[in-house]
């Protein structure tokens, strides 16, 4: 039997994945996230889905993360009704960010109708919290490692590291074996395991989103200290766009660590998300996902001032003492850090780090390259402050630790897809697996299915 595999988004970019697999009376969707980054991309979030929702028997998430993840509300408001398998932690942390987006797109179309700055009348969110709320009762929490019967299919999700709860989905349909490695972790991680060795599978589909980089060797933990402790010395405040999950709770491990030691220890941390401080109590509920003990656990989650009211994040902007304000989202898309970037982005004292892989068209990518003004609600902001990034600190594998895991399996898939990366990277990675693994590899055309035999 074959299986129709096409790429609904997640190709040729990083954001939007969603894996359509169909065959004779099964439809699966593996992803079901929103596109992010250019306007190109943001826009296709409001286009009919490719097929009627309601033909999807089942949907899979990788993680949470809202590339992987955000569409889930819209899918369901448009008739999906099946069951949304994931791990146990995912659910968790699904529950909190689906909750956040819906309630920062509600919020973003009331401001943008009330300040009449938006192109559109009325300008609309993509969802609503009340979609939000319908989505999260069809998730189904379900262990690593075991195997279970999803309707026509058998399922074992397998740790990926990257994130609290993130998975490899290792699928046996049609009598076929299909492994997609969602995003994948790093090896050495001090607080995330390492990607799961998968040995066998007739297909392969993988990440590419460092597929034609390596990362920094250098000490992130030393980076950082240096990055706050100049910014400090000049009176300056240091604003970090974080991910929610993930790079926020490693930034507090590492800022935990650093005042363990005995610097950093006058300057004052604030954590400014109700998400992020959400998601960071998780860690405590989560042992077994993560390499943290119960002291480290604690330390990093307590290092930080919780910042969860809007008044209390306002007040952040009007005090002038030096401090670091770890705030959402991780590419100064949206949420409170776009505040803060308005109030100190302007004056050069002040340092805006970044922390992660900045995504094509976003703020974050447009300041990393060198621009000196943004727009942000509705006016161009002029940016003076010292722009930082810390590579080493990518919850993404790189070009060898994608190479590394690949080499895991026992013998050459049938086909290797390579997804989730901007071309050049996807390439890349394409090239390098046929000169060192000697495998035939695809880069994924989102405009083509792909036959599974």
């Amino acid at each position: 039997m074959t299986i129709q595999f096409t790429s609904l988004g997640g190709a040729g970019t990083v954001t939007g994945s969603k894996h359509l697999l169909e065959a004779d009376g099964l439809t699966l969707l593996v992803d079901c996230g929103v596109f992010q980054g250019l306007k190109v991309l943001r826009e296709r979030n409001w286009d009919p889905f490719p097929i009627a929702p309601e033909r999807i028997d089942t949907l899979i998430l990788t993680h949470a993360h809202l590339d992987h993840s955000g569409y889930l509300p819209k899918l369901v408001r448009e008739g999906f009704q099946g069951p949304v398998f994931c791990s146990e932690a995912t659910a968790d942390l699904t529950k909190i960010l689906l909750k956040d987006s819906a309630d920062i797109a509600e919020r973003d179309a009331e401001y943008a109708n009330r300040k009449g700055f938006s192109k559109h009348a009325p300008a609309l969110p993509l969802y609503t919290v009340r979609d939000a709320e319908r989505a999260l009762k069809a998730l189904r929490p379900t262990p690593f490692d075991q195997s279970i019967d999803i309707g026509g299919a058998r399922l074992q999700l397998h740790r990926a590291g990257h994130i609290l709860g993130a998975a490899i989905v290792e699928l046996h349909a049609a009598g076929i074996d299909i492994v997609f490695s969602g995003d994948l972790g790093r090896y050495g991680d001090p607080m995330m395991p390492a990607p799961a060795r998968v040995t066998h599978a007739d297909y392969i589909v993988v990440e590419s989103t460092y597929g034609d980089r390596v990362h920094p060797k250098t000490d992130p933990m030393e980076s950082l200290a240096n990055i706050v402790e100049r910014t400090v010395r000049r009176g300056g405040t240091i604003v970090i766009p974080a991910f929610t999950v993930g790079r926020t709770q490693l930034l507090l491990f590492y800022l935990w660590q650093l005042k363990q030691s005995g610097r950093l220890n006058s300057t004052p941390i604030f954590l400014d998300s109700p998400m992020a401080i959400e998601t960071t109590q998780l860690l405590r509920s989560h042992m077994s996902d993560h390499l943290l003990d119960a002291a480290a656990c604690d330390g990093a989650s307590d290092v930080a001032t919780y910042v969860s009211d809007v008044d209390a994040s306002k007040a952040l902007s009007t005090n002038a003492m030096p401090k670091i304000i770890i705030a959402g989202s991780g590419m100064a898309t949206g949420g409170r850090v776009v505040h803060h970037i308005r109030t100190f982005g302007p004056d050069a004292k002040n340092t805006i780090l970044f922390a992660g892989y900045q995504a094509p068209g976003t703020r974050g990518a447009r300041l990393l390259g060198g621009e000196k003004e943004l727009k942000m609600f509705g006016q161009w902001v002029p940016i003076h402050a010292e722009i930082e990034q810390l590579p080493q600190l990518s919850a993404h594998a790189d070009a060898d630790e994608i190479m590394q895991w690949l080499a895991g399996f026992e013998k050459p898939p049938r086909g290797l897809f390579i997804v989730h990366g901007e071309p050049v990277a996807s390439d890349a990675l394409r090239t390098r697996v046929a000169r060192e693994l000697g495998w035939s590899a695809s880069v994924v055309d989102p405009t083509r299915s792909y036959g599974l035999e």
